[in-house]
């Protein structure tokens, strides 16, 4: 079993058993609803806590005491590393919890029971696959004309990818299906090499040297038509 790391693929062996992890459009649905999905990556990369911060310094313009202790309670670190578990187990065909552990109900109601992998590891591990099946990680070629565009949305349509590549790569729906994020954008850069058009950097690089070039002309440091001396 040999992943592809490039495209996020991930293998996770015990001495019982290797365990595949793909973050691919399907897996992703797993997580959740289209919302959901959002919703688990935004929590599980902090943004529910960022917001709370931001938020209280806008009202207090300090972080109060009182926040900075519910932050600090368990009970944060806990619906990350459940989210963690939801991504990394979405992303495997097989039962992980040996890997990953388990939730299981206690004397003080449901605990968790570690697997053997660290918890650290596991939201390290959730959040990287996670990445490679929404965001994705291949550079992509972005023009100018698009880089004032907003790309946010709360939905992650993974259907609306899937039908992207089965249009764009003449693939039946299983193997469209099987694609991460990151695998998408590298094919699509593969296919659509030279798209016209310039960078928001390119553009802005252009006109500094066209500026720069007017501002020479008008000084008389550059003439318009060189002379030739006979």
């Amino acid at each position: 079993m040999t992943p592809i790391l490039d495209i996020g693929e991930m293998v996770i062996s015990t001495d019982k058993k290797d365990y595949l992890f793909r973050p691919s459009f399907i897996n992703m649905t797993r997580i959740g609803e289209p919302k959901q999905i959002v919703n688990a990556y935004g929590q599980l990369n902090g943004t529910e806590v960022q917001e709370l911060i931001t938020r209280a310094v806008m009202s207090y313009s300090v972080i109060p005491d009182w926040l900075i202790k519910a932050i600090s309670k368990p009970t944060y670190g806990r619906n990350i590393l459940q989210t963690a578990m939801i991504v990394m187990q979405a992303c495997c065909d097989n039962d992980c919890s040996e890997i990953i552990g388990e939730w299981k109900s206690g004397k003080r109601g449901i605990v968790y029971k570690n697997g053997k992998m660290p918890i650290a590891d596991i939201i390290v591990i959730a959040r990287e696959l996670f990445t490679h099946g929404i965001i994705g990680k291949a550079k992509i070629r972005k023009l100018q004309r698009n880089e004032g565009k907003s790309e946010f949305s709360d939905k992650f349509m993974a259907i609306d990818y899937i039908s992207s590549a089965r249009a764009h790569f003449g693939m039946n729906r299983d193997e469209a299906e099987q694609l991460t994020m990151t695998e998408f954008q590298m094919m699509l850069r593969a296919k659509y090499p030279d798209e016209k058009g310039f960078t928001k950097e390119e553009y802005d690089n252009i006109m500094k040297q066209d500026d720069k070039r007017n501002d020479e002309l008008i000084s008389g440091k550059r003439r318009l038509v060189s002379r030739k001396r006979g």
